[in-house]
């Protein structure tokens, strides 16, 4: 996994936000275990509730062309106009770790949090979700 490649894909899909409510555009890309990158942008909706985070679009668009195993995942935003502040970093919602749970091993699956190819951190989804629930759960 080229963690820098993902970070720069993911910086290129937050341009394509659609977040004029919050102003806050997140980008991400998601290796998919068939070595292609899908990407994905925040899609805020007037109501709220509707919106979609990056990590699922890229999730659903990938689900979308028939793959279902992935390898990890890059993830950048912050606020339109702003400047990414060294070591904070956006991670993903409890929604898209428990969508992720869906898809992927949990103790090898990468979540790199980026600002920047040169600011990031990665941890694996077992500790960003632990006692995750997921389809193991229900064999």
């Amino acid at each position: 996994m080229d963690a820098k490649k993902l970070i720069k894909e993911a910086i290129k899909a937050r341009e394509m936000s659609y977040s004029p409510y919050s102003k806050y555009m997140v980008g991400a890309a998601l290796l998919g275990k068939d070595g292609n990158i899908y990407t994905g942008c925040n899609i805020e909706n007037a109501a709220y509730t509707p919106t979609n985070c990056a990590e699922r679009t890229a999730i659903f668009k990938a689900v979308s062309c028939g793959v279902k195993e992935f390898e990890a995942i890059a993830i950048v935003g912050y606020a339109k106009g702003g400047v990414p502040h060294i070591g904070q970093y956006a991670a993903p919602c409890g929604v898209c770790r428990q969508v992720l749970m869906e898809f992927v091993n949990p103790k090898e699956f990468s979540v790199i949090m980026a600002n920047s190819e040169e600011d990031y951190q990665i941890q694996t989804l077992l500790q960003l979700l632990p006692m995750g629930f997921g389809p193991d759960n229900l064999k």
